[in-house]
């Protein structure tokens, strides 16, 4: 039951084990559990490892259910979409939540009896926009049209950035752009040491993530450039990288530990609507080269050396210069420190749980949708 503050005790909350989702959700789990709210957290697509779990374990008031069910973009018709939605619109109505947290908004496409939040963290719509360009793909667009009517369905969406949610807007031609509520990272170990080469992390294999840009650059440097993350994704999708020192799938400890060694951290994405492993190393207080993006603008213009989408030479001669310029390298470390402190956990938390609230106030404890 809800208390008298109308903020919610218990919500149900979806995540998928396979991205930067996993750790915005216990993170978000962990601060609302300071704020007097347990979460279900209801995992899709492939099951958290070992670690995941262990990690997930160790967020106070937090329930792991693995439930077996299809992420939206690896399902393979919208009927197998929807079908999810309603088991989770059911396990929601058994547990009894206040509310519900989608971070797979496509789902709020079943009928779901408590407000819903639709988290906005990325779609192929936007993703196509950004990397390919020109009409959608016919396996793109049935899971756009799915999603839009999630967007539409979901009492309110949340959006990491300003130029991530207009873009959504854009996208799926909504009246209004979602609510922003920027991603936030517990922070890692400082960097002690300053390291003689560059490091990027994340999933590798995503073409939005641009590692052909950034293998190009690596061969032509005499530093090193190392990758974290994994070559192969869980649709299929492989990206061939020759000059790139990869290091496979890190947990947590291992990636901060890398961070920690000082890096120039590089990111050549062509599509990122935030950017969790750059926060990460900008909290580590790493100098940051990235491309010249929307979002990254927003969040790091003056704290970056920003490099043209695509341009293996501007990055290979933006990272070659911080290797060699230790003082310019430095004043980029503090920089990036600084502009990090905005990202904690605590904002993130804060803001996502003053839009449930607002939720609950508005819409009540009961949306006026049927139950499941």
């Amino acid at each position: 039951m809800r208390g008298v503050t109308g903020a919610p005790r218990h919500i149900l909350m979806t995540a998928d084990a396979v991205g930067g989702v996993w750790g915005y959700a216990l993170d978000l789990a962990r601060g609302l559990a300071a704020r007097g709210v347990r979460t279900t957290l209801a995992v899709l697509g492939p099951a958290p490892d070992a670690a995941q779990r262990a990690a997930a374990a160790a967020v106070p008031g937090l329930a792991l259910e693995v439930t077996g069910l299809p992420l939206d973009w690896l399902a393979g018709t919208p009927a197998e979409v929807e079908a999810a939605g309603q088991a989770v619109a059911a396990r929601a109505a058994a547990l009894g939540v206040d509310l519900v947290h989608l971070n797979s908004p496509a789902l709020a496409v079943a009928h779901f009896g408590v407000p819903v939040l639709g988290a906005c963290h990325s779609c192929l719509a936007t993703w196509w926009e950004a990397v390919r360009g020109g009409p959608l793909p016919a396996d793109f667009a049935w899971r756009t049209a799915l999603l839009s009517r999630g967007y539409a369905a979901a009492d309110a969406l949340v959006a990491p950035t300003h130029a991530f949610a207009e873009a959504t807007r854009r996208a799926h031609a909504l009246a209004r752009p979602p609510e922003v509520v920027p991603n936030g990272r517990a922070g890692g170990v400082p960097a002690h040491a300053d390291g003689a080469f560059a490091f990027t992390a994340g999933r590798l294999w995503d073409e939005g993530k641009d590692l052909v840009t950034l293998d190009r650059a690596a061969a032509r440097l005499d530093a090193p450039v190392l990758a974290a993350g994994p070559v192969r994704g869980p649709n299929g999708a492989a990206v061939p990288l020759a000059h790139l020192r990869l290091l496979g799938t890190l947990d947590d400890a291992a990636l901060r530990a890398e961070l920690a060694r000082g890096p120039v951290f590089v990111s050549a994405a062509r599509y990122e609507p935030f950017g969790l492993a750059v926060l990460e190393a900008a909290q580590a207080g790493c100098a940051l080269v990235l491309s010249d993006i929307p979002t990254f603008r927003e969040l790091w213009d003056r704290a970056a050396v920003f490099v043209p989408p695509g341009d293996d030479v501007g990055f290979a001669q933006a990272i070659g210069g911080l290797l060699r310029d230790r003082e310019r390298r430095a004043e980029l470390r503090v920089a990036a420190r600084e502009r990090a402190c905005r990202h904690g956990p605590d904002a993130m938390a804060d803001g996502v749980h003053r839009i449930h609230r607002r939720l609950l106030a508005r819409v009540g404890p009961r949306s006026g949708r049927e139950a499941a």
